[in-house]
């Protein structure tokens, strides 16, 4: 149902640097850009993007209490990798990699964190290591 998510940044330059080496750890790469600044991410065409830009309204970007975007991955080390890298970024961090609940078949492996520019991101797995 979801075509894609957008992030507001106040500095593209900078956070498509943080998005091209943190997705790159799990095969993600740009799939759009705009004339805006604004830049697509995406595994794939026919999948959900993530897009980050420079507010519409040229308002800046301020991040939303209570709003997160959830990566879905298909390995629990790409959930690691990933929230590394985000770190390594410049990042910072909102819940380290690890077993949410009860491990199993149907187990949630999930890790935190944040952007530079402050919005909420976690990168998950659903299912036994």
């Amino acid at each position: 149902m979801i075509g894609y998510a957008m992030l507001g940044t106040n500095d593209i330059a900078r956070a498509g640097a943080f998005y091209d080496a943190v997705f790159a750890t799990v095969g993600v790469g740009r799939l759009m850009e705009f004339p805006t600044g604004a830049i697509a991410y995406g595994g794939a065409w026919d999948k959900p993007m993530l897009a980050i830009g420079k507010p519409y309204d040229g308002e800046p970007a301020t991040v939303g209490n209570g709003v997160m975007m959830a990566l879905v991955v298909d390995t629990r080390d790409k959930v690691a990798a990933l929230h590394a890298k985000a770190l390594a970024m410049g990042g910072s961090d909102e819940g380290g990699p690890g077993v949410r609940g009860e491990d199993g078949e149907q187990a949630f492996y999930g890790a935190y964190f944040r952007d530079p520019d402050g919005n909420k991101l976690c990168v998950f797995r659903i299912g036994p290591a």
